[in-house]
Order: C-alpha cells, then structure tokens, then sequence
C-alpha cells in the first residue's frame, strides 16, 4: 500500500505584500560604475586575463552562483558581464532562481526563516507559486526552468527586469540553467508544485549545462558560493562531456577554475585535496573545483571574501585589463 502523503490544499497562503523582506534591491544592488574599496587578492588579476583569453578563444566561461550572490546586489554586474560577452553561461540554485525572480517582480527578497517557520507561514506566500506554473508553460514550449523564468520577467517586464540575471541571460540568449533540489525550495512547498514538471524542466537545464562544459577546453569556471550544488553539477556534467571529448580523440584539460567563497583554506595548497581526517575534505569546492577535476593540466584559484566584493572587483579588472 502506498504512504499516506501531505494534503496541500489544508495550508493558508498569504500574499507577499503582508511578508517581512530582509533584503531591498535599491540598496543592495551594485551599479558596474560604483567605486571600488580597497579590497584586494592576489589571484584577481590572473583570474580577468583567464576570462579574456576564454571570451577570444570562444571558449565557455561559466558562472555558478549560490543564491547569497543574487541578494548580495551582484546582479547588475553579472548582467554587465554577459553583455559584454565574458560570461557565456550562467547557473544557479533552486533559490538563487527564487531571489532573482522575486527582486525583478517587487525589488524585495528574502524573509526570516526564524520568524516565519514559527508561523508555519515560511514560504507560503501566493505570488510564489507563479513560479511553478510558469516553468509549467516553459517546459511546454521546450525551455528548461531558467529560461522559462527568464522570459517572462523580461516579457511581462517587470520593474526592475534589468537588474534580473534571469531576464537579461534570455534577453542576450545565453544560458541561465537553475539546478533543483526537490523539497529544497519553498517552490516546493506550494498547492500548485508538480515533481514530475520540476525535474524534467531541471534535467534539460542539466544537459543545456553539459554543453556548455563541452567548450571549457581554454575556458574559465567560477565558482561564487555554491558549496554543493556547485561543485555536484560540475563534476557530473565534466565526466560526461570528457567522456564523449575522449571518444573522439579530444580533451578537455586545459581551463581555469576558481572558488569564491568564505572558508579559509591553506594560502597556495589547495591544489590537492585534503584528507579524509581533515574536515575540509568535505568542503566539495575544494577537492572537486579546486584539485580533482583539474588535476591533469588546469589552474585553480581560491578567493576568500565576500561576494559584494569578489563580483564587483574581477569584473573591474575584465574591464581594464580589456581595454589595455
């Protein structure tokens, strides 16, 4: 017999004008013109160079981003970025999808888990659930979760659809894939949810992704913040597109890497993977990103610090080692 399951229909939405949001796009999101802090890292400069080589090789340069990026403000410079051709792919999370949407539709995002969960009010909120629904159309027309999203923000031009790297990808027709974990977003948790819709839209995001790996020979991936669906979707995707690359006598060897994230690792020995007695070995940027899946002829960098400034600084060093 089968388990009983949750009845849906028992729970109460709100809408999201009665939601406490913890994050105000106009005053977190960073204009590519701002001047820069003194922040710095010694890798940066090598890390713009890799881009720019990639960008004229027409190799693949791809931006996986954990959803923090998106409240961090980052998203008018990853737009910036793309639109000048030095991010052909963009990926993310179910919620770094969730932050970008909800920001592109009322220019807010984010609420207390603390307060809300207490409530059982976390996620219940009805504008939420058009995101199932629209990936629902998506998949009808043959489009993977990101680009479903990411035409209609830009079609139904919602306000602040410019600052969207949803919007802007489908705009400049390159890839924003969304990589979900079903029960892991509060998408999930709406009356209107259908698993089944989720992972094929998701999957054909998956493969979509996998091409794009096919062209990282001479290419760049960044890793900003993704500490498991990041580097998951990567060494997937990398077995895959070397497996086909080895059949016909090609390789996919010669790239960059580099993690953006908050772990303090050991300054220039991260380039093989710790051990198994040290806890960082679960640390998956680090021993897949970082050793493993460049061990054969890559580069890795690591660049500790925070997202606001990591984006903004790398992008400021494109520019002017381009324009030199």
């Amino acid at each position: 017999m089968p388990f009983k399951m949750f009845d849906r229909s028992q729970m109460s939405l709100k809408p999201l004008s009665e939601r406490v949001h913890d994050v105000d796009g106009e005053k977190v999101w960073i204009s590519p013109d701002a001047p820069l802090d003194s922040w710095s890292h010694p890798a940066l400069p090598e890390l713009a160079q890799a881009v720019i080589n990639a960008k004229n090789k027409n190799a693949t340069t791809l931006m996986m981003y954990g959803a923090h990026v998106i409240r961090s403000g980052c998203g008018p410079i990853m737009v910036q970025l793309a639109e000048n051709g030095y991010i052909t792919h963009f990926a993310t999370n179910g919620a770094g999808s969730i932050h970008d949407f909800e920001l592109a539709m009322i220019g807010h995002t984010c609420e207390s888990v603390a307060r809300y969960v207490q409530e059982g009010q976390f996620g219940l909120w009805n504008e939420v659930g058009m995101m199932n629904d629209i990936i629902r159309d998506g998949l009808r027309a043959g489009l993977g979760v990101g680009e479903s999203l990411g035409r209609y923000i830009w079609e139904n031009n919602f306000p602040y659809r410019e600052k969207s790297v949803l919007a802007n990808a489908y705009r400049l027709h390159i890839p924003c894939t969304i990589h979900i974990g079903i029960g892991n977003d509060i998408l999930h948790e709406q009356p209107n949810c259908d698993g089944a819709i989720l992972g094929e839209a998701s999957y054909r995001d998956f493969l979509i992704y996998t091409q794009s790996i096919t062209r990282l020979e001479n290419g760049v991936f960044l890793n900003f913040g993704s500490a498991v669906t990041g580097p998951e979707v990567y060494l997937k995707a990398i077995a895959m597109a070397r497996n086909v690359a080895h059949q016909r006598g090609e390789c996919i060897r010669h790239f960059t890497t580099a993690v953006f994230d908050m772990q303090q690792l050991p300054e220039n020995d991260y380039h093989t993977a710790p051990p198994k007695t040290d806890p960082r070995y679960y640390f998956r940027p680090w021993k897949t990103i970082l050793a493993r899946t460049v061990a054969d002829g890559g580069r890795s960098f690591y660049v500790c610090g925070q997202h606001n400034q990591t984006v903004p600084h790398l992008a400021h060093l494109i520019k002017e080692k381009a324009q030199n």
